[in-house]
C-alpha cells in the first residue's frame, strides 16, 4: 500500500508550512491564551496544525494505491456418468459400491492439492457433494452438453484438468469427441462398462406417430436387433387390452442381425391407446429389460362433418362431394331438401346448391341456420340467393358466362402457385344477372370475368357475421372446373386444392371457450409434467385472479391434486415427474358463479435407450484422452491419477495481484479523525475561556 499524487510530492512541504503558519499566528501572541498552561496552548496549536495542513495535503488529490494478492488452486472437475447402462450386465455391484469408494478415495487425495468440483451427467448436468449420491439410474445420456457446460462456468477460471468416468456410450447431443474441441484442458477418462459383445435380444425401436385420426391406418416401424444369437428365432408381438393386434415370427440368422418390420395399424377407438410391443425372450441373454416397449398412440375423432342440401340432383354436388371425400379427414352426406330431416347442429360445414328456389323456398333450413352457429357455403346458380350478407337483385331469368379472376391480396387462407396458373384456364360458370350487393367487410376470392372484362362483381365472396362463417359461389357448373384440372393435369389434385382449403376455413372453429387447459399428450419418464392454463372474462380477457385446481388420475385409479401457479396472466402447472403408464385430468376454477371444466388425458413412456446398446464405447473415451493429452484409464487403476496429475508442470497454482486506486479524500476514516481533532481543540478552547 502507497500513495499517489497528482502533483509533484514536495508539495507537501506546502501544506506542513501552511499548517504551521497558521497555527503560530492563531496561537503566538493571542492574549486570551497567556494565562493557559503552555502545554495545552502547544497541544491546541498542534491538533490546529495537522487540521490545516491535513486539508492542505487533501488539495493535492492524493491515490491510495493497495495491491492484493489471491491464491487459486487449480480446479479438477471429476464428472460421473450416471446413466443405468452402466448397471446392466454382471458388474453392476462393483460399480454400485466397491468403485463408488474408489472414486470417492481419489476425490479426497486431490482435494489436498486441488480445488476438486464433483459433477454427474446423463439426463442432466448436476453438481453433487459426493460420489455416494449417484443413482446410475437416468434414462439419457449427453456428454457433449457436459462439455458446453465446464466452458461456461469455467471459461475464466484455472481450470487444470477434466476426469470423465462413462463407459462412451451417448444417446443424445452431439459426437463429444467433437464439441470437446473447446475444452483447452487436458482430459483423462475412466473406462467403465464392459465391451464384451453379449447374447441379447432388443427391441431397438418403434417409431409411431403421436396422433392418429379415428377409422384411419396409422404406420409402426419396428427395429428389431439381436447379438450372438444366431439359429434362434422370437416373435414379435403387438397387443392392446390383452388383444393380439400383430404377430411375426422372426428367425435370427446371424450373430450382428438386424431387421425393420412395417406394421399398420387401424385406430379403432378413440382416446389415448396403449399398445404394448413385445419380443418373446430366448435363453441365455443378457437383460430382458429390452425386449418390450409400452407405445401411446392419441386417436382423434378429428374428422369434420359436412352435409350438402341441393335443391335437385346435379353434377355440381357430385364433383363437390367426391372432391371434399378426397381428403380422410372429411366425411361428406348429401341429400336433395325434400329428403333431409336431420338436425344440422351435429355439422360442421352446411353446403346449399341452389337453396333457396323458385319452387322450394327452404324457409324452415335458413331459419334453423340462421339461429344456429353452423357456416353455410351458398352455391346459387340462376336462383335468388337470400342471405343478409349478400344478395343478387335479379333484372331479369337470365344468367351470364363468367370466368373467375383471382382476386389480388386475399387474406384468409393461401393460394399455390400452380392453382394461380390453372384458375386462368378454368371454363366459365352460367351466373345470375342482375344487381350484387355485399358487405364492405367481405373478402373476395374472384371476380367475375365476362367476355373480356373484368369486372369487380364477385363470383366467391366470404363473410363472418357474428363469428359466423359463410361463403357464396354464384355460379352454376362448378363441375366444369374439376373436368379441366383432369385434363390438363390428369389428376384432380388442383380443384381439390381449391375445395379443401375453403372447406377448412370454413369448417374450423374458433376456440372461445373461457377456460382452456394446454399441454403435451405424451411424456417421457424423464420429464417434468408441464402445463399451462388459460381463463377469460365475459369480455374475453385473460384474468388469473380465481384459483385453477387440477386432479390427475393414474391408471389404478389413485388420484393427485395439485393448484396452478400464476403467471403474468395465466396459470402454469409444474407436477414433477411420474411413473410410466396412462393419467387423466380434469381441472376446474370458478369464475364468479359460473364453475368451468377441462377433461383430458397424457401418457407417460418408457424411456429405453440406455439398455438398447450396453457394449462400452472404450474408443470414444480414447480418443477424447488422447485429443486433449491424457490418459484412458480403467477403476482398477484409480490410485495411479492423482499421481500422474502431481506429476504435470502444466497444473498449477496461479497468483492474482490486484491493484486498485481510491481517493484519501473518499476514506471516511480521515473525515472523522479530522473532525475529532477540530473537536477536541474547540472544547479545549471554550474550556480555558477562549472564543
Amino acid at each position: 500500500m502507497n500513495i499517489v499524487f497528482e502533483y509533484p510530492s514536495w508539495f507537501v512541504i506546502f501544506c506542513l508550512i501552511a499548517g504551521f503558519g497558521y497555527a503560530f499566528i492563531l496561537y503566538r501572541k493571542d492574549r486570551k491564551f497567556s494565562e493557559i498552561n503552555i502545554w495545552l496552548v502547544r497541544i491546541m496549536a498542534t491538533f490546529r496544525f495537522l487540521v490545516v495542513a491535513f486539508l492542505c495535503f487533501l488539495l493535492l488529490s492524493p491515490l491510495l494505491k493497495t495491491v492484493n494478492r489471491s491464491i487459486e488452486k487449480p480446479v479438477i472437475i471429476v464428472a460421473q456418468d450416471n446413466s443405468e447402462s452402466l448397471v446392466v450386465g454382471k458388474d453392476s455391484g462393483f460399480y454400485k459400491k466397491e468403485y463408488k469408494q474408489n472414486l470417492q478415495k481419489l476425490v479426497d487425495v486431490l482435494s489436498d492439492k486441488y480445488d476438486v468440483r464433483l459433477y454427474s451427467f446423463a439426463d442432466k448436468i448436476k453438481s453433487i457433494s459426493s460420489i455416494d449420491s449417484l443413482s446410475l439410474n437416468e434414462k439419457q445420456t449427453d456428454i457433449s452438453a457436459l462439455f458446453d457446460e465446464i466452458e461456461t462456468r469455467y471459461s475464466n477460471r484455472n481450470l487444470g484438468a477434466l476426469i470423465l468416468a462413462s463407459d462412451g456410450l451417448y444417446n443424445k447431443g452431439a459426437n463429444p469427441v467433437f464439441t470437446s474441441d473447446k475444452l483447452k484442458i487436458p482430459i483423462y477418462t475412466i473406462a467403465l462398462g464392459d465391451t464384451t459383445v453379449k447374447k441379447d435380444l432388443i427391441l431397438t425401436k418403434v417409431e409411431h406417430n403421436r396422433l392418429a385420426y379415428f377409422g384411419n391406418d396409422f404406420p409402426m416401424e419396428i427395429v428389431v436387433t439381436a447379438k450372438r444369437l444366431k439359429g434362434k428365432s422370437s416373435v414379435l408381438t403387438i397387443s392392446k387390452n390383452n388383444a393380439t393386434l400383430f404377430t411375426q415370427s422372426i428367425n435370427l440368422n446371424s450373430d450382428a442381425f438386424t431387421i425393420t418390420i412395417p406394421v399398420l395399424l387401424q385406430a379403432k377407438e378413440v382416446g389415448l391407446q396403449h399398445y404394448k410391443v413385445r419380443l418373446s425372450s430366448i435363453d441365455g441373454e443378457m437383460s430382458l429389460a429390452n425386449n418390450a416397449r409400452d407405445v401411446f398412440v392419441d386417436v382423434l375423432d378429428a374428422r369434420q362433418k359436412i352435409v350438402i342440401l341441393s335443391d335437385a340432383p346435379h353434377p355440381d354436388v357430385a364433383a363437390i362431394k367426391s372432391s371434399i371425400e378426397s381428403n380422410q379427414n372429411y366425411e361428406v352426406e348429401s341429400y336433395t331438401l325434400d329428403n333431409f330431416d336431420k338436425p344440422l347442429k351435429k355439422y360442421n360445414l352446411v353446403i346449399l346448391h341452389s337453396l333457396p328456389s323458385a319452387r322450394n323456398a327452404a324457409s324452415k333450413i335458413l331459419a334453423e341456420l340462421s339461429a344456429s352457429s353452423v357456416p353455410v357455403w351458398s352455391f346459387s346458380g340462376a336462383n335468388i340467393i337470400l342471405r343478409n350478407d349478400f344478395s343478387i337483385s335479379l333484372k331479369a331469368n337470365k344468367t351470364n358466362e363468367v370466368e373467375p379472376v383471382l382476386a389480388e391480396n386475399f387474406p384468409l387462407f393461401t393460394i399455390s402457385e400452380e392453382l394461380r396458373k390453372a384458375i386462368k384456364d378454368f371454363p366459365a360458370v352460367a351466373c345470375p344477372f342482375g344487381t350484387y350487393q355485399n358487405d364492405n367487410n367481405s373478402n373476395v376470392l374472384f371476380y367475375q370475368r365476362i367476355g373480356i372484362v373484368d369486372t369487380k362483381t364477385p363470383l366467391m365472396i366470404f363473410n363472418s357475421i357474428a363469428e359466423v362463417k359463410t361463403a357464396v359461389f354464384t355460379g352454376e357448373g362448378i363441375w366444369r372446373w374439376r373436368l379441366q384440372n383432369f385434363a390438363a393435369n390428369g389428376n384432380h389434385q388442383l380443384f381439390d386444392e381449391f375445395l379443401s382449403k375453403t372447406v377448412q376455413y370454413l369448417s374450423v372453429k374458433v376456440d372461445k371457450s373461457f377456460f382452456k387447459v394446454l399441454g403435451k399428450n405424451n411424456f417421457f419418464e424423464n420429464e417434468i409434467i408441464e402445463m399451462e392454463g388459460e381463463v377469460y372474462n365475459e369480455s374475453y380477457e385473460l384474468i388469473n385472479e380465481p384459483e385453477v385446481n387440477i386432479v390427475i388420475t393414474n391408471s389404478d385409479n389413485k388420484k393427485f391434486n395439485y393448484t396452478f401457479s400464476k403467471t403474468t396472466n395465466a396459470y402454469r402447472l409444474n407436477a414433477g415427474m411420474m411413473p410410466v403408464g396412462e393419467y387423466s385430468y380434469e381441472a376446474k376454477v370458478k369464475v364468479g358463479e359460473k364453475i368451468y371444466q377441462q377433461r383430458g388425458t397424457y401418457s407417460v413412456t418408457a424411456l429405453q435407450v440406455e439398455l438398447t446398446n450396453t457394449v462400452a464405447d472404450h474408443q470414444l473415451l480414447y480418443s477424447i484422452a488422447k485429443k486433449h493429452d491424457g490418459e484412458l484409464i480403467y477403476p482398477q487403476q484409480l490410485e495411479q491419477l492423482a499421481t500422474k496429475l502431481n506429476a504435470r508442470e502444466d497444473i498449477k497454482t496461479v497468483s492474482y495481484s490486484e491493484k486498485k486506486l481510491k481517493e484519501v479524500i473518499n476514506l471516511k476514516w480521515i473525515f472523522f479523525l479530522l473532525l475529532t481533532l477540530i473537536s477536541f481543540e474547540w472544547f479545549m478552547r471554550k474550556r480555558n475561556g477562549a472564543y
